[in-house]
């Protein structure tokens, strides 16, 4: 049996909008992974802080107010300030036109809007599986 993969989903910033967070985290359970869920106006601070507490594999940021351009550099800077290499996922409302700098970033992977849920869960499976094999 292989271990449980652990995904923090989290909202940076001011952004309310938590319905499609709070379903991608039950798609993710209901898949057999472990969710922790930080809620809603967090901090990159916090959610690097979470993410160490809680060894999580990966990081899940839903962005619907299009703060990501904002909050992502933020969190990847947290994430090596703490010396984390801990694989960021992004999705929501996220302009195509944004995503090669979100890579360039750190994001690996983007899901917009309208995104499959099967389809997160086998590219969560195979990021882990990945890098575990790093």
């Amino acid at each position: 049996m292989s271990p449980i993969i652990r995904v923090l989903i989290c909202k940076l910033g001011l952004d309310g909008h938590d319905r499609g967070a709070l379903v991608v985290s039950m798609a993710l359970k209901d898949a057999g992974m472990e969710v922790i869920y930080t809620g809603l106006h967090q901090t990159p601070e916090r959610v690097v802080r979470v993410a160490e507490q809680e060894a999580v594999d990966v990081i899940g940021v839903s962005s619907m107010v299009d703060a990501h351009m904002t909050f992502i550099p933020e969190l990847m800077e947290e994430l090596k300030k703490a010396n984390l290499n801990i694989p960021v996922i992004l999705g929501g409302l996220i302009p195509p036109a944004d995503i090669p700098e979100l890579k360039t970033l750190g994001v690996v992977e983007v899901f917009n809007v309208g995104s499959r849920m099967d389809e997160m869960v086998e590219s969560i499976k195979a990021l882990v599986a990945s890098s575990a094999r790093s």
